[in-house]
């Protein structure tokens, strides 16, 4: 099971960013520093099976951490279709304006992002300074982007091909609009991929 790999990897993480926030000067010793996670596609911020457990998990392995898990809209179902339809840099701007208003992360936090979440707090860490990101954990983000269908045979299936070119063609195309753009990573249009990708 992932679950006790994931918590050796989350204590080797978390537990030196208390001391490199002091040593940054932005963090009173008394508690531990606060934890933002952001959930991946077709999530959302609460899901009891998934980002509600994950939170619950942190608050019981660390007692006395602030964690919050990021929603994006009013409602949960809001925060599923956002993580679909809602452009990737409204996403991130407005979690940078969350996090700024937040008291409890002024003074720094740590940050572990599920897939695209992921992906987009690498996006927060590089555009919203204030409050600090000490540490990112990033769990299957496609930093480098996605090409055609993960894990589809392409040679030995005329139908993985034909996704695949289904994909390439619609990617960057403004009258597509559902595609992940930031993700998918066409070797064939680089020059399109950068242009879309989150930097």
């Amino acid at each position: 099971m992932a679950l006790p790999s994931m918590l050796w990897l989350l204590a080797v993480a978390l537990l030196p960013a208390p001391c490199a926030a002091l040593r940054l000067g932005h963090r009173d010793p008394a508690g531990p520093l606060p934890l933002v996670i952001w959930h991946g596609m077709g999530d959302s911020c609460c899901n009891p099976l998934s980002m509600g457990f994950i939170k619950k998990m942190v608050e019981k392995k660390i007692p006395g951490i602030y964690v919050l898990s990021l929603e994006i809209g009013k409602t949960l179902i809001e925060d599923v279709e956002n993580s679909f339809f809602l452009n990737v840099n409204s996403q991130v701007t407005s979690v940078c304006e969350i996090l700024a208003k937040d008291p409890k992360l002024q003074q720094g936090y740590n940050a572990m992002g599920f897939s695209q979440g992921g992906q987009f707090l690498r996006a927060v860490a590089q555009r919203c300074p204030s409050p600090p990101m000490i540490n990112l954990i990033s769990i299957g983000g496609q930093h480098q982007g996605v090409f055609g269908l993960p894990r589809c045979p392409g040679e030995s299936s005329h139908i993985c091909d034909l996704i695949r070119k289904t994909l390439n063609a619609g990617a960057y195309n403004k009258a597509v609009p559902f595609m992940p753009k930031p993700e998918h990573r066409s070797s064939l249009q680089l020059t399109l991929f950068s242009s879309h990708h989150l930097t």
